[in-house]
């Protein structure tokens, strides 16, 4: 008998999951929708919606964000930059604090591949300042520094091949 309890009670675990994925990826699509408007979407109420937020905000949201035209903001260049350092282990505090002062810098982590340790990406408005950032760089990490390698993307349309959104990664969701 326990059986018939129980089954139901996964059926709706796994169903509330799908919803809270549901969710996350209309929130990624489009955060400023109304939870009434989400709940349509989903097929739930509207304070459904709401408790299912906020539960997202504290365990899988780590920031509301918009994704601006970066050249509208006078940003010519994306750079990703590869850094190798002599002693990566040692390098991750460092590499923290000199992400830290740069506000161009929108995401750094280590990791491996190419023979690289980090992986860094940044905005810049023109070529001169792309190249004033990566002086800088040689200069604070001069002792770690071992290699450097940089690809620079240019933020106009007419270059673009898929622009960078989020909304994408439910069509990956529902291939698995």
């Amino acid at each position: 008998m326990h059986n018939v309890y129980i089954q139901p009670h996964c059926e709706s675990v796994a169903m509330m999951k799908k919803r809270m994925l549901k969710l996350l990826f209309e929130l990624m699509k489009n955060a400023k929708r109304s939870d009434r408007e989400i709940a349509k979407i989903i097929g739930v109420s509207q304070p459904t919606i709401t408790r299912m937020r906020q539960r997202l905000e504290k365990t899988a949201i780590v920031d509301y964000t918009v994704i601006p035209d970066w050249t509208e903001l006078g940003f010519e260049i994306m750079a990703m930059t590869f850094v190798k350092a002599k002693a990566a282990k040692e390098s991750t505090e460092k590499a923290k604090k000199w992400a830290a002062k740069n506000p161009n810098v929108i995401f750094t982590a280590n990791g491996e591949g190419m023979g690289m340790d980090y992986a860094v990406i940044s905005f810049h408005k023109n070529y001169s300042g792309y190249s004033s950032f990566i002086d800088n760089l040689k200069t604070e990490w001069a002792e770690d520094l071992q290699g450097l390698q940089s690809f620079l993307m240019t933020t106009g349309e007419e270059r673009m091949v898929k622009p960078f959104s989020l909304k994408y990664l439910e069509k990956t969701w529902d291939e698995v």
